[in-house]
C-alpha cells in the first residue's frame, strides 16, 4: 500500500515542529547523562532517545498551543490555526476550529507515539522512569492551566508548576532517562537530581523571565502573552508580594480579556520597580550555582562535567 497523500499535512506539521527549530536541551542532557553512567559516545540508543524526547516535546507543543490559544509558534503559525486555515481555504464542511484544533490534537498523539517506538531498548526501571516523566509532564500542565485560572499567585503552589511542568522534564529526568539506558542499576540518579532539580528551575525561572520581558523577534512569541494568559510563575508570586497597593492594582490588569501593549508596559514596569525581576535574577543565579557544585561532587569523568557544567550556564543565563 502506497501512502496516503492526505496524511501530506499532518506529517509535514509532524517534520516542521521537530525539526523547526528548539533549544534541543533534552537530548542534549540525555546524551550527558548516558555518557556519564558509563554509555558510549556512538551508541545508537542514545541516539533514539534523543529523538523520543523531541518528539515527546512536540506533542507538548501541539497540544499546549490550543490550550493557550497561540496564534504563533518560534515566530510561524501554530498548527491548530493553519489547519482552521486549510478548512476555510477548501470550504470544507463543518466548523474549521474543531477541525484546525482536532488535527493539531491527533498530530500531537502521533508524535507521542513515535516517542515511545524509539525507546524498545529501555529497561523497566528506565520504562518506569520514562512513564514518571510522562506523568509528571502532565500534572504539571493541568496544574499550569489551573493556576491561569484561578490567577494563583501564592508562591509554594507557583514553584510547584514551575518544577512539574518543565524543569524536572528538561533536565533531571532526561539526565535519569540516558543514565537507566547505559547501566540500569546506575548509582547516579541522586546525584544527576541534585543537579537537576536546581537547574531545572532556574530553566523555567529563565523562561518566565523571558514570557515577560523577552523580544518577540527572538521568542518566537508575542511580547507580554505569559502576563495575558496569567501564567502563574513564581515571577508573578514574587512580584504580587512585593508590590506596593498601587502597584498592585497595575498587576491585577494581568489575565484580563483585553491586555494592551501599554499595559503589558506597565506591568512590565512594576515587576522591575518593585525589586521582583531583580531577586528572580539573584535566584537563577543561586540555583546554577547549587547545580554546578553538585555536579563538581558528582563522580562522573571531567569531561561530562565540564559540559554540565558549560550547560548550567547555558541554560540559565540564556535569551531565547
Amino acid at each position: 500500500m502506497g501512502f496516503d497523500t492526505d496524511l501530506e499535512v499532518p506529517f509535514d506539521e509532524l517534520e516542521r515542529m521537530v525539526v523547526g527549530g528548539g533549544k534541543r536541551l533534552r537530548p542534549v542532557f540525555t546524551y550527558w547523562g548516558f555518557v556519564g553512567a558509563g554509555g558510549s559516545s556512538t551508541d545508537q540508543r542514545v541516539i533514539d532517545a534523543g529523538a523520543a524526547f523531541e518528539l515527546l516535546h512536540a506533542f507538548a507543543l501541539f497540544h499546549d498551543d490550543i490550550m493557550d490559544g497561540s496564534v504563533t509558534r518560534r515566530g510561524v503559525t501554530t498548527t491548530h490555526e493553519r489547519m482552521q486555515a486549510e478548512h476555510r481555504t477548501r470550504s470544507w464542511s463543518g466548523d474549521a476550529r474543531r477541525f484546525g484544533d482536532g488535527s493539531a490534537i491527533l498530530i500531537g498523539d502521533l508524535s507521542f507515539v513515535y516517542a515511545d517506538s524509539l525507546l524498545s531498548h529501555l529497561g523497566p526501571r528506565g520504562w518506569q522512569m520514562w512513564n514518571e516523566l510522562r506523568v509528571e509532564l502532565n500534572i504539571g500542565q493541568y496544574l499550569d492551566m489551573l493556576g491561569s485560572a484561578q490567577n494563583e499567585r501564592r508562591p509554594e503552589k507557583a514553584a510547584r508548576i514551575c518544577r512539574y511542568k518543565s524543569g524536572k522534564y528538561t533536565i533531571e529526568r532526561p539526565l535519569h532517562l540516558g543514565a537507566l539506558l547505559a547501566d540500569e542499576a546506575t548509582p547516579l540518579l541522586a546525584d544527576y537530581s541534585a543537579y537537576g532539580l536546581p537547574l531545572g528551575d532556574a530553566f523555567q525561572l529563565r523562561d518566565d523571565v523571558l514570557g515577560v520581558f523577552g523580544e518577540a523577534s527572538v521568542t518566537g512569541k508575542p511580547v507580554g502573552d505569559d502576563l495575558r494568559e496569567a501564567k502563574p510563575t513564581p515571577l508573578m508570586a514574587l512580584a504580587s508580594s512585593r508590590a506596593t497597593t498601587p502597584q498592585r492594582e497595575v498587576l491585577s490588569r494581568v489575565g484580563a480579556k483585553v491586555l494592551s501593549d501599554t499595559d503589558v508596559a506597565q506591568v512590565q514596569q512594576v515587576i522591575v520597580e518593585c525589586g521582583a525581576l531583580a531577586e528572580m535574577e539573584t535566584i537563577i543565579d543561586r540555583l546554577t550555582t547549587q547545580a554546578i557544585t553538585a555536579i563538581n561532587d558528582a563522580p562522573i569523568d571531567g569531561d561530562v562535567r565540564t559540559e554540565l557544567v558549560a550547560l548550567a550556564h547555558f541554560v540559565s543565563d540564556r535569551r531565547v
